[in-house]
């Protein structure tokens, strides 16, 4: 974004034949202050008045959201909403605050209970993706143990708190199947593994390309990936994310006899998505095997890995980093004192969610702990808190009490109450500041016949960050 004439103009005004740095051009200044962390910038700011006027325009502050934010999310957040930076001089920093200072998200109901409207049934263990403008859910399991193989489209574009309306997309494939993973790389859904009703684990690979056309409706078709003669072992309940916009990474899951997994692997797909190759990434150390964790890319090619039920069937409350580069990949630790977390001891938890939101951190919904009490509860994490991100090469202890408080925080919750689940789905759209979530476990109604409470749930709910714009 370039500045103005007139802005440029006034800023070199303001700046004396004083110090080496008052003698730089504005558009110097404005450079390097791009390099800096945010709280250098501020600081510089306070620094003189004669450098406040740059270090506080629109124009530099714009810029930083769209390093720090992510452009793309702050493109889709203009088109979603009012906000217009350039109508106040400090817009942008206000909007800046906000996303850091987030403290709390409202829920919009977006079910119908018209019996004539075709929707999904209810369903935990499935797939929820957001891609091409629209949300897209396949398989999962159901009442009775048994598997989906249905898959499930709405278009959404720019109304994200209006009811949606499911189309049923008819193809039979990929077959039925709960515990399998699936991924956005461009315009494309890439999925793997997952369990059948007859306990049966999965190896194969899917791509599925979608596409919205207003007088059409919405369209996918899937085809089985050429992946060659080398796939993971067969699996479901893992993890997965896409990393660098051109690959997938699986972590762990429940393998053949029940056995869970510690092993990690990268599918590198080709520029087409007509074929790719699967490779192991063998890091010491690395997380203990589990099932039910989360596995969520934070940019680039790193990923953070939260939570899961271990080998003893413990929930875990763990964190790592996985960083995959072309020369090396490996798995980091970040240890942290959960005693020192206001409500911290809710965290350990299995069949959360966690979703990449604006701002660069991630949020956790849902799940529950060893005694299988689901959770309603929302948590930031933000590892960048914690440590820096360009290298991490030793693990991480957090035990500052300020330093966990920037980790983790949690959020009050505003509007519609969902009930308490796990196993569930989310996704957000692409501007990172909505988040939508179908399905799941949830407490159902005592029957007499039944040995425990625990239903499939088939609502559909929004999360919204309140950010005030």
């Amino acid at each position: 974004m370039a500045e103005t004439s007139s802005t440029t103009a006034t800023i070199t005004s303001n700046f004396t034949n004083g110090s080496p740095i008052s003698n730089l051009a504005a558009d110097h200044l404005f450079t390097i202050l791009l390099l800096l962390p945010v709280d250098s910038v501020l600081s510089f700011s306070m620094t003189c008045k004669k450098f406040r006027y740059l270090a506080t325009s629109n124009s530099l502050w714009e810029s930083i959201c769209r390093r720090d934010l992510g452009p793309s999310a702050v493109d889709a957040l203009i088109n979603s909403t009012s906000f217009h930076g350039d109508e106040d001089q400090h817009q942008w920093i206000r909007l800046y605050k906000q996303v850091s200072q987030l403290d709390s998200v409202c829920c919009y109901k977006l079910s119908d209970s018209d019996p004539d409207l075709l929707l999904p049934s209810p369903r935990a263990s499935h797939s929820l993706n957001f891609v091409s403008g629209c949300l897209v859910l396949f398989g999962g399991g159901c009442e009775g143990g048994r598997h989906l193989d249905d898959t499930w489209a709405a278009y959404v574009g720019n109304n994200s708190q209006t009811m949606l309306k499911w189309q049923k997309i008819h193809s039979g494939i990929p077959s039925g199947r709960f515990g399998h993973t699936c991924v956005v790389i461009d315009n494309y859904l890439v999925l793997f593994g997952g369990i059948n009703d007859k306990g049966n684990r999965h190896s194969d690979t899917w791509v599925g390309q979608v596409a919205f056309n207003e007088n059409l409706g919405i369209s996918l078709s899937w085809r089985l990936l050429d992946i060659g003669s080398i796939a993971p072992p067969p699996r479901g309940a893992h993890a997965a994310c896409c990393i660098s916009n051109r690959k997938m990474v699986i972590h762990g899951g429940i393998g053949l006899n029940g056995v869970r997994l510690g092993d990690t692997w990268v599918l590198e797909l080709s520029d087409n998505l007509c074929f790719g190759t699967w490779h192991e990434i063998a890091s010491h150390p690395s997380p203990p095997a589990r099932s039910g964790h989360s596995l969520t890319c934070i940019g680039g090619a790193q990923t953070i890995l939260f939570g899961g039920r271990g080998l003893g069937y413990e929930v875990l409350n763990d964190i790592w980093l996985l960083d995959v580069s072309d020369d090396y990949s490996k798995w980091v630790q970040i240890f942290y004192e959960m005693q020192n977390i206001p409500g911290g001891v809710s965290l350990p938890r299995v069949g959360h969610s966690a979703s990449f939101i604006i701002g660069g951190r991630l949020l956790i919904y849902g799940g529950e702990d060893s005694q299988r009490h689901r959770k309603d509860d929302f948590w930031i994490l933000d590892i960048s808190a914690a440590m820096s991100l360009e290298s991490p090469v030793q693990p991480t202890r957090v035990s500052s009490k300020k330093a966990l408080a920037n980790m983790w925080r949690r959020l009050k919750s505003k509007g519609y109450k969902p009930k308490s689940r796990s196993f569930h789905q989310a996704c957000v759209d692409n501007s990172g500041r909505y988040l939508y979530v179908y399905g799941g476990m949830v407490d159902g109604l005592l029957q007499p016949a039944e040995a425990g409470g625990l239903r499939f749930d088939g609502e559909l709910f929004l999360v919204e960050l309140v950010l005030q714009l």
